[in-house]
């Protein structure tokens, strides 16, 4: 917990800022509402937490929500018949992209970025090629119910995170945790002492995929179909993780931290908006963000030398 610690003083020290140029923000309606709107990327940061921990990357994430968004419009229609057997479509198309990620950049050996950033392009050339650039279909009430209600007064977005979190949060402190940090830490190290690698990987890169399929499913009800629905939200994603501590390199960070910095990316957001600051922003302060924590990372304080067996023998 002592991980988010930091990222928690910079969040409050954002919602203080947004409260005084929004006096309603804090109150219960206008907190929920804005733990809605960042729900998907909340849930987005915790799969991306899983992969990047193990050391790999996972840019397919957007396009992936894209890509369910259009293809759930599609074959819904606005049928309420189909919301569920197509609700189990996107969750399962979710774990086979994640399931391709995986194995390719394991048992291929190809570097996840790689992997990931052509899963990107693939998705993203074929949700152009079905649509033509503009989606078609629409979906149910029953499908948009997820992005839009809630159980009384809490949204049901609010209330699937933090199952989803809790969810995490137990998996990271159960023996795959443990694993899939040994991975990330030294991969080398952790296959001699007789750790799946392969597996661990695999597995993270498959609750990436089911928590892309998530936030799709969110993003659908709240924002509609649209063909940008899931538009750079790879590097959101990627954001938020690296601004709740957890290292690039792996081995390192927390999912609490990391969910944590997805809240803290959309306060900022929102901060910035109720300024009047163009959106394009965004990205800039995103790639800020990325550059400084790599910048961060890679500071290394000197070590103390280590005798050598020869010197010490002379100094006694």
């Amino acid at each position: 917990m002592r991980r988010a610690l930091p990222v928690l003083a910079v969040l409050a020290a954002l919602l203080t800022a947004i409260a005084l140029v929004n006096p309603h923000f804090l109150e219960p309606a206008g907190f929920l509402a804005f733990l809605k709107r960042a729900a998907p990327l909340v849930i987005l940061a915790a799969g991306q937490y899983f992969v990047i921990v193990s050391g790999e990357f996972d840019l397919s994430v957007g396009s992936l929500v894209t890509a369910e968004v259009v293809i759930a419009a599609r074959l819904i229609d606005g049928d309420e018949s189909a919301t569920w057997p197509v609700l189990a479509l996107l969750i399962a198309a979710g774990l086979l992209v994640g399931l391709v990620n995986g194995v390719v950049t394991t048992k291929m050996r190809v570097p996840s970025f790689i992997v990931t950033l052509g899963m990107l392009l693939v998705l993203s050339g074929a949700v152009f090629l079905w649509t033509g650039g503009a989606p078609r279909g629409a979906l149910s009430e029953g499908f948009r119910v997820f992005g839009r209600g809630g159980l009384g007064p809490v949204p049901w977005s609010v209330l699937i995170l933090v199952v989803l979190g809790a969810a995490a949060i137990r998996l990271m402190r159960a023996d795959f945790g443990k694993t899939l940090m040994a991975a990330g830490d030294n991969e080398r190290a952790a296959a001699l002492s007789g750790v799946r690698v392969d597996r661990v990987k695999i597995f993270a890169f498959m609750l990436s995929g089911l928590a892309a399929a998530v936030a799709a499913i969110l993003l659908g009800g709240f924002a509609g179909v649209s063909a940008q629905v899931g538009q750079g939200l790879e590097f959101s994603a990627i954001t938020a993780v690296v601004l709740g501590g957890v290292t690039l390199g792996g081995g390192r960070g927390s999912v609490p931290a990391a969910m944590a910095g997805a809240v803290t990316l959309e306060a900022l957001f929102t901060l910035l908006n109720l300024y009047g600051v163009s959106g394009a922003l965004e990205f800039t302060v995103q790639g800020v963000i990325i550059i400084a924590a790599i910048a961060a990372g890679a500071v290394r304080l000197p070590r103390k030398p280590t005798p050598r067996t020869g010197d010490a023998h002379a100094a006694s």
